[in-house]
């Protein structure tokens, strides 16, 4: 582990990087959430197991195919456990294991975020949509 010296620049809290790395571990956190649907399927999963179907249903607008890929990435980084009975017809459920858990507070912390300041971002986007000569700084 190397040492801090005085060049280096200032961190905020003991645990911030000193930049976002390809291999950090701040940065694989946010991979894990800006795919919208692990968010969304994380989500609809806070309150117990569900089934395939029960969860697009829950979600709305996600293809079967777009979440059996969530669901696999879901599952291969630990945030989901797949069960599987023997039943006739067969039943799969998916939940969320423990560490899984751990990301509904951020998740809903962002969904209070998006709340308070979407009509702002909205806005913004609206700006930089609008054609030059309505544009209100009027960008060359």
């Amino acid at each position: 582990m190397r040492s801090v010296t005085p060049h280096d620049p200032p961190r905020t809290a003991p645990h911030e990087p000193p930049g976002l790395l390809a291999d950090c571990r701040a940065r694989l956190a946010f991979d894990l959430l800006a795919n919208t649907w692990n968010a969304v399927t994380l989500w609809a999963l806070r309150h117990g197991p569900l089934r395939p179907r029960e969860l697009r249903d829950h979600i709305g607008g996600i293809s079967p195919k777009i979440l059996t890929e969530t669901l696999r990435r879901l599952e291969y980084n630990g945030l989901l456990t797949r069960s599987a009975y023997a039943e006739s017809p067969p039943r799969v459920e998916y939940a969320l294991t423990d560490l899984g858990r751990t990301l509904i507070a951020p998740i809903e912390a962002f969904g209070a975020w998006a709340h308070e300041h979407g009509d702002e971002v909205l806005a913004a986007q609206d700006r930089a949509e609008a054609p030059r000569g309505e544009h209100p700084y009027n960008y060359p």
